[in-house]
This record gives structure tokens, C-alpha cells and sequence, in this order.
């Protein structure tokens, strides 16, 4: 029998080298990457959490608080994981990525923070227009005002604010600040390009945001897919801008607006503090139903309308419009 080459063992070594590192970049493929930040990011956040839900604990349960108070503690503790979301972004930047923090979206600057600000105020204005249309046709009835499940109305309100913030600023930096770029930085290759493989990414990045909403209460195909039109509306001033501002601005208020001041449900769920309490009428093929506005046609007016308007303040404040394929283009640090 012939023996085995001994050049094989090298070959098979050479070829699984390849699959996991990129020796032209000097660092981990990018598959490679999302898995590592991700896992690192849910350990993170799971022990900011778990520190949380221990103190958490030893203060309530003597006070023997209801189902209210422990879901308005849970909403704390949620914001505070945040900070394991952008730990998680740093330690990723450092060691995995080989990139500044700010190169994921951050570059807080004077316009960085103007686009913030138009990104608050488009959510909270295209969710006033869902509401204004669906009162002007009868398909909400208001039935009470500054209403909550718990005792301390202003209390509860400020924390679903700053639950809406960490949601916006997590899922943002994860699914677009991170993988996003990383996709299209994996894409990227001689056949593909850049500009294609940013928008591959754009694409992929906005059905990962719809299917990982799929657990939601009320969820079904519809407020799936309307979930990645969603996605492409955040997604659309990062791929145009290179920054994470207007995502995060919209998404925050976009959310609070719908749920805490309006009174629909938030992607099946519905909130225990609004400033409007409503009864949801009307056909549910434009109202969303139980699910909210985002699983309605009137939803997916409000997003065409979104892109539309921040098309149209990219070109005002920006002068131009920019398709960011630089985002597909590793620049290792100098």
C-alpha cells in the first residue's frame, strides 16, 4: 500500500487556516468575527443582567412588590445591559476588527449629533401621523389618558425611556454598527465589489432584524416582513452615512411613541405606561392588529415616508448623497 503524502497533513492545515484567517486583512474572516462578538456581547450583557436580577431580588421580594413593579425593575435592568452591547463593540474594535470605536458609527461630532436630533424627531413625527390617520378614519377610540399598570406613572414612563434608548442603541450597534459592516467587509472580493457587497449586506443585515422578531407576541409573515422593510429604513442613513445617529435616533423615539404615547402595542407587545390608552379598530390589513402599526399597511406608508424624508435631509445637510462603499473596504490602522 502506497503511504499517505506528507505534504497532505500541511495542505488540510493550510486549508482550514484559510476558512477561519484572513492573511491579507491579519485577522479572524468575518464570520468568524460576528460569531466571536456576539457571543462576547451575550455574555456581557447576561452578567450585567444576572448582577441586576440579584439586586433586584434582595430589594423587592421584602417589599413583596406585584407582577407591575418586577416588569418596570426588568426594564431597568435592560437598560443598564447596554453597557455590555457597547463593551462588547469596544472589545470587538480592539481585538477582532483591528478598528477605531468610533469607525463603527460613533463619530460624535457637531453633525453627528444634529442627525441624532432630526432621527428623534422623525420617529416620534411619522408615529403621530400613524396615529393622526387612524383617528381621522375612526379605527382608534381614545378611551383614557396618562394611564399605567403601575403605581408611579411619571417613574415607569421615565424608565420605558430609557429602555427605548438601550433597545435602539443595542440592536442598532449589533445589527447594523457591527454586522452589517462586517458582512459587506466579507463579501467584498474581486467578483463582488464593494459597492455590491455593501448592499448584499444591507439586505441580509434587514431580514436577520425581521426573522430575529419572529418570537415577538402576535407575530406572523406579515409583521415579518414588514419588519425588514423596517430594518432597510434604519439601515438606509448608515449605508448613506457611515454612522449609526439617524438609526438610533429613530429607532428610540419610533418605539416610545408607538407604545408609551400613543398606546399601540411595540412589535406584539404592549406597554404597561402610556399617556393615551386607546381601543384598536379598523381592518387589520392596515392597522396591524395586536402586533402594532409596523404589521399594518399604514406602517409601510410611515416607512416610505421615512426614507423619503431622510433622503431628503442627507441631501440638505450633507449636500449630497453618498452610497458608503468604503464601509466593504478594510483599511487595517496605520
Amino acid at each position: 500500500m502506497q503511504n499517505q503524502s506528507p505534504h497532505k497533513p500541511q495542505r488540510v492545515r493550510d486549508a482550514v487556516k484559510q476558512l477561519v484567517w484572513d492573511a491579507s486583512d491579519k485577522r479572524l474572516r468575518a464570520g468568524w468575527r460576528i460569531l466571536i462578538h456576539l457571543f462576547v456581547t451575550m455574555i456581557l450583557m447576561g452578567l450585567i443582567a444576572l448582577v441586576w436580577s440579584l439586586f433586584a431580588y434582595v430589594i423587592a421580594t421584602p417589599l413583596q412588590v406585584d407582577a407591575s413593579i418586577w416588569g418596570a425593575l426588568n426594564r431597568a435592568g435592560i437598560s443598564l445591559a447596554s453597557l455590555g452591547v457597547i463593551a462588547g463593540l469596544a472589545l470587538a474594535g480592539r481585538f477582532l476588527d483591528h478598528r477605531a470605536f468610533k469607525s463603527f458609527g460613533f463619530v460624535l461630532d457637531r453633525r453627528w449629533w444634529r442627525d441624532l436630533g432630526f432621527g428623534l424627531v422623525l420617529g416620534g413625527a411619522l408615529m403621530a401621523l400613524i396615529f393622526g390617520v387612524q383617528y381621522a378614519l375612526g379605527w382608534v377610540e381614545i378611551t383614557g389618558v396618562l394611564q399605567s399598570r403601575t403605581p408611579f406613572f411619571a417613574v415607569d414612563l421615565v424608565l420605558y425611556v430609557g429602555y427605548f434608548i438601550a433597545v435602539g442603541i443595542q440592536e442598532e450597534v449589533i445589527i447594523r454598527g457591527y454586522w452589517l459592516r462586517n458582512l459587506a467587509e466579507g463579501l467584498n472580493s474581486r467578483r463582488v465589489g464593494p459597492g455590491a457587497a455593501l448592499l448584499i449586506s444591507y439586505g441580509l443585515s434587514s431580514a436577520l432584524f425581521g426573522v430575529l422578531h419572529l418570537g415577538n407576541p402576535n407575530a406572523s409573515l406579515v409583521s415579518t416582513v414588514n419588519l425588514i422593510l423596517a430594518g432597510l429604513l434604519l439601515g438606509l442613513p448608515y449605508v448613506l452615512t457611515g454612522e449609526l445617529a439617524i438609526p438610533i435616533g429613530l429607532h428610540i423615539t419610533w418605539n416610545f411613541f408607538q407604545g408609551n404615547v400613543f398606546g399601540f402595542p411595540v412589535s406584539g407587545m404592549t406597554p404597561d405606561t402610556v399617556s393615551i390608552a386607546i381601543r384598536q379598530g379598523g381592518p387589520e390589513i392596515w392597522t396591524g392588529g395586536a402586533f402594532g402599526p409596523e404589521a399594518g399597511l399604514i406602517g409601510v406608508l410611515a416607512m416610505l415616508a421615512g426614507a423619503g424624508l431622510i433622503v431628503m435631509w442627507l441631501k440638505i445637510a450633507r449636500k449630497q448623497l453618498v452610497w458608503r462603499k468604503d464601509l466593504a473596504v478594510y483599511a487595517p490602522p496605520t
